[in-house]
């Protein structure tokens, strides 16, 4: 960002409201199992919303969970690959390396210099961590605003971090 470019304080909220979600939403364990059960509670808020998403969930390498709900299409697919890997790669939510880029005045493929094929730092992909261990997998939504997406898988982690205790 120049020194002449306004710093936009709607933009630096959404950054700090993002890096909140990633302290707040720490797991003290993540098993299968518990890949299952977040999995399963994303396809009941898309059902209850009826909600066009791709839903998968990763511990490490490992897809342990994938749905599409109706109205999703194999693109939506493409778009969980990319965003995964930017949580893979960096440690952080899309959602969160995007604004991160757009605070900078850039994007993040001009920032990061990867191909816009492979990388998406759009909404929705979120790490899974797990307190004293660290990013051990990753769950991803597409299909709706990428706020919207990376909202709902909050949403989700909050309300199983409430549920598996």
């Amino acid at each position: 960002m120049t020194h002449d470019q306004p710093e936009n304080p709607d933009l630096s909220r959404l950054v700090a409201e993002a890096e909140q979600h990633e302290r707040d939403l720490v797991l003290a364990r993540f098993t299968h199992d518990d890949a299952w059960r977040l999995g399963c509670l994303l396809v009941e808020l898309a059902a209850e919303r009826t909600l066009p998403i791709t839903i998968d969930v990763r511990r490490g390498p490992q897809q342990v969970f994938h749905a599409a709900t109706e109205g999703t299409t194999p693109d939506n697919d493409t778009w969980v690959q990319r965003k995964v890997r930017v949580v893979e790669r960096f440690g952080a939510s899309s959602y969160l390396m995007g604004l991160r880029a757009k605070a900078r005045g850039t994007t993040f493929t001009a920032q990061h210099e990867l191909p816009l094929q492979e990388y998406a730092a759009h909404g929705g992909a979120f790490p899974l961590r797990v307190e004293g261990v660290g990013v051990i997998g990753v769950v991803t939504v597409s299909g709706l605003a990428q706020r919207d997406d990376h909202l709902l898988v909050v949403e989700a982690l909050g309300t199983f971090l409430r549920t598996a205790a």
